[in-house]
């Protein structure tokens, strides 16, 4: 995680950072190098923009310094970043020096008119402007969790943090010299370190620097092993209330608050929440946010070993290739000399190209590796911290980089873009005469299908499957063959062969439980399963009238839901399903009933009689009414007669158990008789005959009753 430690000006370690508004952080002496004096014109502006944005109570909020204004539309030319640092950011230049003077001198002049006048600060990250205030740097937190943390990563590291404080604060800050000048003195209004030669230059004892006040500088920390107990930190305390302890977040500035704070006005109108639950509540956010990354992390490092396998195999597999076709090739007539370089040139050129595919894809999955897990490991060290007001700082922050690091690795990323096989196999068996179209041929078998489980779905007593090739496969494929088991997990049969990709199958069970596969074919032979899918068909039947199967007579509407007839005969229409398996319902609701017309309801075969009652042949079982009573009828012969028969508004009730392989009527709820028929076995189709003094809606995907009426007692 060093680059997550690393200042972006200086390309060092941070010292003494401190939190800009947005969220960024910047070294404190980096801070006064790339802060500029602010002219007038803009400086009515940003204020002007901070009191837009931070109403009554907003004086001197963080939100109300950050400036509206980016790098690329602020207008003015010399805020223009031009500069670089060590590690690529680019920064402001500084403020040019007068003529003769050196640009160590500059930096001086740029740091002490930073008391004086109205300055701005630039983000080197996200160029980003924020204006300063009366306190100037001092004004901007510092971030003590992160200066924790980066002495307990020297200390892993071996460095004594002492040492490198030592090192930052005993020599002189300006000098550009390579290593700096041990420092002479330090400046208590500029906070600068100066060497004696850099004072005389940067800081004169005259002018405006002449009530400066030059002391010297602090003595350098004990070594390690004389500070063998590290001392305790400090409970942090608010910054412009002495003494008063952080007690309150306030979450319109991002910001810890005392009650003083509170009280006198400056925070008084903003949202505030309790220090403690708010920090539980953004450390459990990141923790979370944390997960995410960690098992990204963890799928990169096995995609990382699986890529670095493809390799191995792709160079075993290259010269397996190669030692095959040059004993092939040795073996034909002089002829084949010349084929013989293009077909290894062939080879070649694919083994390169897959090899450069794979480095690219492993360099590019290790660099965002180690973003991914530089930033988890200082998140994590971050968590380690009891600071709740520090955590609270960059907190907000942190969430974000996670969340974005998360999102980077996209779907396909963690795929591999290249396979490690060759599919080349040289045929040696062509005739002398064929020698100048000799060229690889596919022998392999063909590919497992992928079954695109997004497009497979159910609907009804229906399913549809979609597969489609692997990627990155050159094996011909001529067609598949899909099988499907028979909803009891019986043996896989043949439902489709073919070329298409897509295919929907009708006709199936209701309510079970299917399992399909696929696999390919080809001249080579027959390519292996796919995954086995499974598929189940609804709970309910739900079907209309079939327009195709019923006697021309019959007038079908409603789409296909409201039947009546033409013909004063009966004319028998068949329902769209078929049912082999399972207990199924429906109801048939009387709209129309004149001049006792004896409809009959039930279940036929899909070949019965179209022109006559249903029930007189022998491929239908039904029960037909009247106004007054009602007949089961099979083969044109009447069983159980019970009285109750049918009017306009009656509902006629169809339950047809294939389960116990009966058949029962209602009307109006209430059962008709007992079972009207038993021992029914086969495929059915719910049917319905009727004259044009009847007209009839189906209602269909009823759930089997369970609480009807009880039998009414039959007659002769």
């Amino acid at each position: 995680m060093e680059e997550e430690l690393k200042c972006p000006v200086c390309g060092s370690l941070f010292r003494e950072p401190i939190i800009l508004p947005c969220s960024h952080n910047v070294c404190l002496p980096c801070a006064r190098t790339i802060a500029v004096q602010t002219p007038d014109g803009e400086q009515h502006l940003a204020n002007a923009a901070g009191g837009l944005g931070g109403g009554a109570a907003g004086g001197g909020d963080h939100a109300d310094k950050l400036s509206l204004y980016s790098e690329t539309d602020s207008g003015y030319g010399s805020y223009t970043p031009s500069l670089k640092s060590p590690n690529g950011v680019r920064v402001l230049p500084m403020v040019p020096a007068p003529p003769g003077s050196s640009a160590a001198a500059a930096r001086g002049a740029a740091c002490s008119s930073l008391s004086s006048s109205s300055s701005s600060i630039t983000c080197p990250q996200c160029h980003r402007s924020a204006s300063l205030d009366h306190r100037g740097l001092r004004g901007f937190q510092r971030n003590r969790l992160l200066e924790a943390i980066v002495q307990r990563y020297q200390q892993g590291r071996g460095t004594a943090p002492g040492a490198s404080a030592a090192v930052a604060v005993a020599v002189c800050q300006l000098c550009d010299r390579t290593p700096p000048e041990p420092a002479a003195a330090l400046c208590e209004q500029c906070d600068v370190l100066y060497c004696a030669a850099c004072q005389l230059k940067c800081h004169p004892s005259r002018g405006p620097f002449a009530k400066h006040r030059l002391v010297q500088p602090p003595p350098p920390p004990a070594p390690p092993e004389a500070a063998a107990a590290p001392a305790a930190r400090k409970f942090p305390t608010c910054p412009e209330h002495d003494m008063e302890n952080y007690s309150m977040y306030c979450v319109s500035c991002r910001s810890p608050v005392c009650y003083l704070c509170l009280e006198e006005g400056r925070h008084g109108k903003h949202e505030v929440k309790p220090l403690g639950a708010t920090w539980k509540q953004h450390k459990a956010q990141l923790s979370q946010a944390l997960n995410g990354v960690s098992d990204k992390a963890k799928e990169a490092k096995e995609f990382l070993v699986q890529l670095k396998n493809i390799l191995q195999q792709i160079q075993e597999n290259g010269l397996d290739y190669e030692a095959c076709l040059v004993a092939q090739c040795d073996a034909l007539v002089e002829a084949l000399t010349r084929q013989k370089a293009k077909l290894l040139t062939k080879v070649t050129k694919e083994r390169e190209h897959k090899l450069k595919m794979v480095w690219d894809q492993i360099n590019h999955c290790t660099l965002k590796l180690r973003q991914s897990t530089g930033l988890m490991e200082y998140c994590l060290e971050v968590m380690k911290e009891n600071d709740p007001s520090g955590f609270l700082q960059i907190s907000d922050a942190l969430i974000k980089r996670v969340q974005l690091s998360q999102e980077q690795w996209v779907k396909g990323a963690l795929e591999p873009k290249v396979s490690a096989e060759f599919d080349l196999t040289l045929d040696s068996e062509p005739l002398l005469q064929a020698i100048h179209q000799l060229d690889f041929i596919q022998m392999k078998l063909p590919p497992v299908p992928l079954l695109q489980l997004e497009k497979c779905c159910t609907r009804n007593n229906s399913v549809t499957l979609a597969w489609r090739t692997p990627p990155f496969t050159h094996s011909p494929v001529d067609g598949y063959i899909l099988e499907l088991d028979d909803g009891d997990g019986g043996q896989f049969r043949e439902v489709y062969v073919g070329k298409e990709t897509l295919c929907t199958i009708d006709g199936l069970h209701f309510n079970s439980t299917y399992n399909a596969r696929v696999k390919a074919f080809s001249t080579a032979g027959l390519g292996p399963y796919s995954k086995t899918v499974v598929l189940q068909t609804s709970d309910v039947a739900w079907f209309t009238f079939d327009p195709n199967s019923g006697h021309r007579d019959i007038i079908l509407s409603n789409d296909n839901q409201t039947a009546t007839c033409s013909s004063y005969d009966d004319r028998v229409v068949l329902g769209t399903a078929a049912f082999s398996k399972g207990a199924h319902y429906w109801e048939l609701h009387v709209d129309r009933y004149d001049n006792h017309p004896d409809p009959a309801f039930g279940v036929a075969r899909a070949s019965v009689a179209k022109d006559m009652m249903l029930g007189k042949d022998d491929r239908a079982w039904a029960m037909y009414v009247d106004n007054h009573r009602s007949w089961f009828m099979h083969c044109n012969s009447h069983t159980n007669r019970t009285e109750g028969g049918v009017c306009k508004g009656a509902t006629v009730g169809v339950l047809l158990d294939l389960n116990k392989h009966t058949l029962t009527f209602f009307i109006n709820g209430q059962q008709q008789g007992p079972t009207a028929f038993s021992h029914v076995d086969g495929v059915f189709m719910p049917a319905l005959s009727l004259n044009r003094n009847v007209q009839v809606t189906l209602h269909t995907g009823l759930e089997v009753p369970t609480n009807l009426g009880r039998p009414k007692l039959s007659g002769n």
